[in-house]
């Protein structure tokens, strides 16, 4: 194939266009905010799980403490009825026997409750606190994962920008090279991953191999405007003043 040399080193800026087209690919799917992003978006859910639990448990003692004073209460009307009858004096003796035996069970009954409700209370002031401590970690947690989000935002930004301004350097260029040397500096590069690259002091620019005496002696022979490729990893030569000849 017959290419102009001046064509030829078109293709050096087309495949470092396409070269770096190729690292904001790589770079998208690589960034480190994304693991950082996984990584916090597991911790989020981990801190928003320990902060329902906490207000679960809040809401169940909640529940307790309010059957235990319902509890509570009804044992005190029912210690101020049975006082109330015993304050009125019509009571025989064997109903003020019962009644003086009630108020004592009633007493302790009350007692017990009491010191359960203590408890209960201590419990949930506890458990507050672990709520209020989780709602704290899951706040960080929050500002972290947004914090990566924006990190990666902006670096996919900068990529965005990169890529925009590759790809109208790309669409410039093509319409300068052949269609035959372009067919087939893509399949070159759809295959081997580099479609041309500079001969530069006799090695190949693409798979960084110096080569041997006797390909040095081919190109040499070679006419300018030969299209020649690099026997190692078959990306295009482009030769030029650099090439060592």
């Amino acid at each position: 194939m017959k290419a102009d040399p001046a064509v030829q080193r078109r293709l050096l800026e087309l495949a470092d266009a396409d070269a770096e087209l190729a690292r904001v690919t790589h770079q998208r799917r690589t960034l480190p905010e994304l693991d950082e992003i996984a990584e916090a978006e597991r911790t989020v859910r981990a801190k928003r799980d320990a902060l329902v639990a906490t207000e679960t448990t809040l809401a169940d003692l909640d529940r307790e403490v309010k059957r235990q004073e319902k509890e509570i209460d009804a044992v005190r009307a029912r210690e101020d009825r049975d006082r109330a009858m015993l304050a009125e004096g019509s009571v025989s003796a064997k109903q003020l026997t019962d009644l003086e035996h009630e108020l004592a069970t009633l007493q302790r009954r009350q007692t017990t409750l009491e010191d359960d409700l203590l408890e209960l209370m201590e419990r949930r002031e506890a458990v507050e606190l672990d709520n209020q401590h989780a709602a704290v970690e899951l706040a960080k947690a929050e500002e972290a994962l947004a914090d990566a989000a924006r990190r990666r935002d902006e670096a996919l930004a900068d990529l965005d920008t990169t890529q925009a301004r590759r790809d109208a350097e790309r669409r410039t260029l093509l319409p300068q090279v052949p269609e035959p040397l372009l067919g087939l500096y893509e399949r070159v590069r759809s295959n081997k991953g580099i479609g041309a690259a500079l001969l530069r002091a006799r090695r190949c620019g693409a798979c960084r191999l110096e080569l041997d005496r006797s390909a040095i002696s081919r190109i040499s022979a070679a006419a300018a405007d030969e299209v020649l490729t690099c026997e190692e990893c078959g990306a295009i030569l482009v030769r030029t003043g650099e090439s060592g000849l």
